[in-house]
This record gives C-alpha cells, sequence and structure tokens, in this order.
C-alpha cells in the first residue's frame, strides 16, 4: 500500500502545482528572424569573398585601377572639349577667311575695272601726244590676227583709241578688206565676203577706247596677203582713216 500512496502523493503534488506553458511573443520571433537572415547574408558575404579571394581577385588593385581609368575619363574628357574648341576657332577662321576672299575677290574687280579705265585713259592721251591735240580722229593702236580653232578661220584683235580732245565720243563705221590671190589672180574679199553676208560694216561708238574682235572667214584655196582697215567718223570734218597692215598670223595665247 505504501507505493501506491507514494504514487499518489506523487500525482498530488502535481495537482497542487499545474504545469505552465509559456508563448514567445510575435516582436520577438520577428527580431530573431531578422538576426538569423543578417547572420545567414553576412555568411554568404563572408563566403563570397573568400571565393573571390581563392581565384586570385585583388579588391586594393581593382580599386586602384578603377581610379586611375576615372581620371584617365577626364582627361578624355578634357581632351575632348580642347578639340571641339579649337574645332569651333576653326570653323570661325575658315568663315573669317572666306569672307576674306570674297572682300579680296571684290577688291580685285573694283581694281580691274579702275586699271581698264586707266588704260583707256592712257591710250587716248597716248594718242594726244603722237597727234597733237588740234588732231581730231580715231586711231589704230594695236592690230593682231590669230587662227580660230575651226579651219580657214581667223580673229582680228584691233585696238582703237581717241586722238584730239574727248568732249564728245568718237563714232562712226569701220570696214575691213582682205587683199590675196585665188586661182592665181588678185582678189579683194570685203566684209561682207569674210562674214558670208553677216556684216557689211563694223560700228564704233566710244570715248577713250575701244576693242575690236572680229572673226572672218576666208575661201579655202584663197592666199591672204594684206588686211586693210578703214575707219570713217560720222563728223564731217574728221578725214577718214585707211591703214593697210600685213597678213601675219600669230599664235593664239
Amino acid at each position: 500500500m505504501r507505493p501506491l500512496r507514494s504514487i499518489a502523493a506523487i500525482f498530488g503534488r502535481g495537482e497542487g502545482r499545474p504545469l505552465v506553458v509559456r508563448r514567445t511573443s510575435p516582436a520577438r520571433r520577428i527580431l530573431i528572424g531578422l538576426a538569423g537572415a543578417l547572420i545567414g547574408l553576412f555568411g554568404l558575404y563572408v563566403i563570397y569573398e573568400l571565393g573571390r579571394y581563392n581565384a586570385g581577385y585583388d579588391r586594393q588593385a581593382v580599386a586602384q585601377q578603377r581610379t586611375e581609368l576615372e581620371v584617365r575619363i577626364e582627361h578624355l574628357e578634357a581632351e575632348n572639349r580642347g578639340m571641339r574648341t579649337k574645332l569651333a576657332e576653326l570653323d570661325t577662321i575658315r568663315l573669317g577667311r572666306a569672307r576674306e576672299q570674297a572682300e579680296v575677290a571684290r577688291a580685285m574687280g573694283d581694281l580691274q575695272a579702275q586699271v581698264a579705265k586707266q588704260s583707256q585713259e592712257l591710250a587716248f592721251y597716248r594718242g594726244v601726244v603722237a597727234q597733237g591735240a588740234a588732231t581730231l580722229g580715231v586711231k589704230i593702236e594695236d592690230l593682231r590676227i590669230t587662227a580660230a580653232p575651226q579651219p580657214n578661220v581667223y580673229v582680228t584683235h584691233m585696238a582703237l583709241v581717241r586722238s584730239g580732245r574727248a568732249e564728245t565720243l568718237a563714232a562712226g563705221t569701220l570696214l575691213l578688206s582682205v587683199d590675196g590671190e585665188l586661182a592665181g589672180a588678185e582678189k579683194t574679199l570685203d566684209l561682207a565676203a569674210l562674214t558670208a553676208g553677216r556684216q557689211q560694216t563694223l560700228r564704233y561708238d566710244f570715248r577713250y577706247f575701244q576693242d575690236f574682235d572680229q572673226e572672218l572667214t576666208l575661201p579655202a584655196a584663197f592666199k591672204p596677203a594684206h588686211l586693210v582697215v578703214e575707219l570713217h567718223s560720222n563728223r564731217r570734218d574728221v578725214t577718214p582713216l585707211s591703214q593697210t597692215f600685213l597678213w601675219t598670223v600669230e599664235a593664239s595665247p
């Protein structure tokens, strides 16, 4: 009976002191989970770094290389900015030179016009000196004959200048004819024959100076000897001028 009592006493003490079960609060469970997660992440990072170290990865060398590359990038950007600045300066200089060239071209055109005008005046005064101030009329200053690209075609280059006072314009007509030989006989071709009937006479009208470039076509069998130039002024008090030149063909310029 004594053992049964002992067992009853044990159960009796248990009934006097009930078993207490304590539950963990949710906040504590969350903190424990976060701590576990952080410890896990830190462990993974340590394992990752150890793996890179075992593979030969040097973090300091990579950082130094990155710094050097960043410095190089800054230098390249600075050089790029400098090149862009130089390119802008070159564009500005190019535009300035284009404007300068245009101004020089205009200035050259003005100078050429002035030279042409002064050449006319110079030719006039040369005529005045040669003929005398009291003599009125037109003078043949220069005459050349050159061959054209077409066969039997020639160009006469003639310069007329004013002799005497230039108070009014010198105006009149100009006749050209060529003396030569055709089929064994002497023959003279007038301007109408030399231009296939297109021109009978030429007119001049100038104050100081005038150039003539007249194309002449000769027959294939014609042998020219002389070129005759006749100038007839519209003024009755001016004597007509007739001058004969040897037919000499110069090389084309």
